[in-house]
């Protein structure tokens, strides 16, 4: 088995996060996923010799031939660089060698070996995530291991394998690769030839040659491309052919796997942190006989920890009141599980984590007076600080039940991980103890924790708490520990912990909703729906189902014979963007496009809204901490941060919110506070000015870039003004500003240089913020929010730029979104400390929305203001804009 050290190493790197790092900081997530995927690799093949391939720093004889090879290539970024040592430290610790050679890249030497033991009649695997070894495959003494993606994904190529993924057989590769090009080593093709084209020519003539020797039997243009290529063909073919017999030491005898010095081994994992991947690692070694059998035996008494808790369960409400009355005298963080997320079963508190002891309280007991009192004691206002993992749903569940209000959150295991990666999807308490304390929680089936189905698995839900409890007091220490050497202690205590509670009593309160005004709005957009689709049915002249991607197509490209914009797998591209090229073509366009918007509103808002109001006339929403990357609040169940405003009759929804009886809406809301943020991280000078004076700031800009005075800037210049100032706060380039404008990329690029040209600051703070983001991985707020951006190293320009749009906007929505969760915070713990009636019962992007008594009026309006304007000082003025209604429309204005 011959490894591509290199290749797989990246792969593991751009796979896994970047916050898996030790308890020092070390950041170890390629070094992980390759001693992963080479653990793997020798259990489940067995390989009797065994070799890793690098490619050394120094260019090679392509890069001497060939001035663009692989120029496109940004530099690695420096956490990605800074594991290479580590992952050749792995490899040299378990006695594998390591071949590596000045001037010939990792390829090179891999061809060569297999060369050489095919001629010895030995079998070879080649393990790589480069398709230029597909040229090597050779049955039946050379196959290809081929690393998809991630750090598992995997395909086994023979010559038949690889004449299906390409539609050419091994022996031909190079020159179908010459012919395509090769994008991630910067080696341009023929134009016009893509892989099957490719494929084709190749089967056809033979090759090269052949395809060369027969130019007259192409179309015009074909032909005019290949002619065009031909240096560059040729010079692929060269530069791609892999040396076979490049001047290395090492024979296929000599690779033997010998036997690890494990001592040395064990002290490179514990270093690492590899706990479970040290037993993973003896158990793979074990099967192919590569360990002493002491030493096997030895580890494998003492294989990765699977989490079991002894559980006692209290018996009656006065046990659970004394035993939670001696947790409350306790000391350190509490961790607390549950069987299911709302802890309908019963509570689980962790008395001693060495000794899995934990105690577990049923629900039921909660109802005693005695015992419901002591859990107030527990977590209450001077209760003792607890762990819990996605704990705003027990906190809710805890409310609404028993009364129990928990003040004394210390962790979120969840929000913990969140913060560390907030790149990850989901966050299970299983893979987190895995990842970061090292040990497995099984639930009741045997496997992988998640959520239990009491219904079909066997398993108490008190043992099933006690598990899960004990996970979250195992993960208390690592989290805190990553937390520390990130720097991310503070925004999680100070800002993401308190903000759950702020949270849970949004969602417990809700906010009213008149059902008498949305159901009219409701069966007024059911009205317009039929009247716009007997519109479009007229237009066509067929009665047809207007829904019906593949019937509407059928009418507007065959039988109105309107010009199709684009087709997919399924025929005529209907979508939204297709249809808007069509505007004004048809009367036919103009209706429908209007039907879908109404239809959308119908089905999403009119019918969707109402399933959602309670028995108390209420929306009680979902608001979620662990979802948008960039430290952005989402909302969902329903989602009420995409009631749509841009449209009148999307605004109309906002009249059917209604305060509570006796009370009115004040809705407080940022202005423009991305472009604020723009200001402060930028430093720019006209901005900031322009902000100070308190000028309309988008009649300003349109003033510096069309070199107009400010009473004369037209409502044209103002609109791209501010479409050219927010798309700046998500990354937006000349091409996403021409379709928003509606005009030429070019135009739009003009426009562009010319704000950065008024705005220098402002284009120096975008290009430094790139380059940060892509030497260290990640971007950082002002309040250490890290956000990893892996796409940055992409070998892929497009992926690469997208991950530069990224960076631009990580900084400024990152920053926005930490001065919105303060203010937050305060406002609710400036009201609670008041005793006021008032309260919070939305958030929707930078607007709060607060249910207020109309005798707090002016107290209350003057704290959410002062409160969100002093959330954090800026080079700028944070200005709110405040009004009040007696619905959110009237509020909103």
């Amino acid at each position: 088995m011959l490894i591509d050290g290199n290749s797989l190493t990246y792969r593991a790197f751009f796979a896994l996060p970047t916050d898996m790092a030790t308890a020092s900081g070390q950041v170890t997530n390629a070094v992980f996923g390759f001693t992963s995927m080479l653990i793997n690799l020798v259990r489940d093949h067995q390989p009797d010799h065994l070799a890793v391939m690098f490619d050394l720093p120094e260019p090679t004889f392509r890069h001497e031939a060939v001035q663009e090879y692989k120029a496109n290539r940004v530099a690695a970024p420096d956490i990605l660089r800074q594991q290479m040592g580590l992952v050749r430290q792995v490899v040299a610790a378990l006695a594998i060698p390591i071949i590596e050679l000045v001037r010939f890249e990792a390829d090179d030497l891999i061809a060569t070996l297999a060369t050489r033991a095919r001629d010895e009649g030995v079998e070879t695997i080649i393990v790589t995530g480069d398709r230029d070894s597909y040229q090597l495959v050779e049955d039946p003494f050379i196959r290809v291991l081929y690393n998809k993606r991630g750090v598992s994904d995997y395909a086994l190529y023979d010559e038949a394998g690889i004449r299906e993924k390409t539609g050419v057989s091994p022996r031909d590769y190079v020159a179908y690769a010459a012919l395509r090009g090769d994008p991630s080593d910067n080696l341009a093709g023929a134009s016009g030839v893509g892989e099957k084209t490719a494929a084709k020519l190749i089967n056809t003539y033979g090759g090269i040659d052949g395809i060369y020797a027969n130019l007259d039997a192409q179309t015009p243009k074909l032909r005019e491309n290949l002619i065009e290529a031909r240096d560059r063909v040729r010079r692929n073919e060269a530069i791609m052919l892999l040396i076979r017999d490049s001047p290395i030491e090492q024979q296929p005898a000599d690779l033997r796997m010998g036997e690890p010095d494990m001592a040395e081994v064990k002290r490179l994992f514990d270093f690492l942190e590899f706990r479970s991947l040290y037993d993973r690692l003896v158990s793979a070694l074990g099967s192919i006989g590569a360990l002493d059998s002491g030493v096997g035996a030895a580890v494998s008494a003492s294989s990765i920890e699977v989490l079991e808790a002894e559980v006692h369960v209290s018996d009656t409400p006065a046990e659970s009141a004394a035993q939670l009355t001696a947790l409350a005298a306790g000391v350190g963080i509490l961790a607390i599980g549950t069987a299911d997320a709302a802890g309908s079963d019963g509570l689980a508190f962790v008395r001693d984590s060495a000794s899995a002891d934990v105690v577990f309280v049923p629900s039921g007991h909660l109802v005693d007076p005695a015992a419901r009192d002591a859990l107030v004691a527990l977590v209450g206002p001077d209760g003792r600080p607890v762990a819990m993992h996605d704990a705003k749903a027990l906190m809710v569940a805890l409310v609404r039940r028993h009364g129990v209000d928990v003040r004394t959150l210390a962790l979120d295991t969840a929000i913990a991980a969140y913060l560390l990666d907030p790149a990850d999807a989901r966050y299970d308490l299983g893979e987190l103890v895995e990842r970061y304390a090292h040990a497995e929680l099984l639930s009741g089936t045997g496997a992988p924790s998640g959520q239990l189905d009491f219904e079909s698995v066997s398993v108490a839900p008190s043992q099933e708490a006690g598990r899960r409890a004990l996970g979250v007091a195992r993960l208390v220490a690592p989290l805190e520990a990553a937390l520390d050497a990130q720097e991310l202690r503070r925004l999680d205590d100070d800002i993401e912990v308190p903000l759950v509670r702020v949270l849970a009593k949004m969602e417990i309160v809700g906010v009213g909703v008149d059902l008498t005004e949305l159901r009219a709005i409701r069966d007024h957009l059911v009205g317009e729906c039929e009247r716009l689709r007997a519109l479009v049915v007229a237009d066509a002249g067929v009665e047809f189902n207007v829904n019906s991607t593949k019937q509407l197509g059928e009418v507007l490209f065959e039988r109105l014979g309107l010009p199709p914009q684009k087709k997919n797998k399924t025929g005529y591209s209907t979508d939204a963007q297709a249809l808007e090229k069509l505007r004004g073509s048809h009367p036919i366009i103009g209706h429908l496009l209007d039907y879908r918007e109404v239809e959308k509103l119908r089905s999403t808002y009119g019918e969707g809204l109402l399933a959602f109001v309670g028995p108390d006339h209420r929306i009680h929403a979902t608001f979620n901490q662990t979802v948008a990357r960039t430290g952005r609040l989402s909302s969902d169940q329903p989602n009420l941060h995409n009631i749509p405003v841009r449209s009148e009759t999307g605004r109309t929804f906002r009249k059917a919110f209604v305060p509570a009886s006796g009370f009115e809406f004040l809705v407080a809301d940022y202005n423009q506070i991305e472009l604020r943020c723009i200001a402060h991280l930028a430093e720019d000078p006209g901005l900031v000015a322009a902000f100070t004076a308190g000028e309309d700031i988008h009649n300003a800009t349109a003033a510096r870039v069309f070199h107009v005075d400010p009473h004369t800037v037209t409502t044209e210049q103002r609109a791209k003004a501010k479409m050219v100032s927010y798309g700046l706060a998500y990354g937006m380039e000349a091409y996403g500003l021409g379709q928003r404008l509606a005009i030429s990329t070019g135009e739009a690029a003009e426009i562009l240089d010319a704000y950065f040209v008024a705005f220098p600051s402002v284009k120096e703070y975008m290009e430094r913020t790139v380059a940060e983001a892509r030497s260290r991985g990640y971007t950082e707020t002002l309040f250490g929010r890290r956000r990893q951006i892996p796409e940055l190293s992409s070998g892929n320009f497009r992926i690469r730029q997208a991950g530069e749009r990224q960076a631009m906007n990580a900084g400024i929505q990152g920053l926005a979104a930490d001065i919105f969760k303060v203010a937050l915070v305060r406002l609710d713990c400036a009201l609670e400390t008041r005793a006021a009636r008032s309260r919070i019962v939305l958030q929707v992007h930078d607007e709060i929305v607060l249910e207020i008594a109309p005798e707090e009026r002016d107290d209350i309006t003057a704290l959410t203001v002062a409160t969100m304007r002093g959330a954090y000082e800026m080079r700028v003025p944070l200005e709110v804009n405040v009004a009040v209604g007696a619905t959110w429309a009237a509020a909103k204005g």
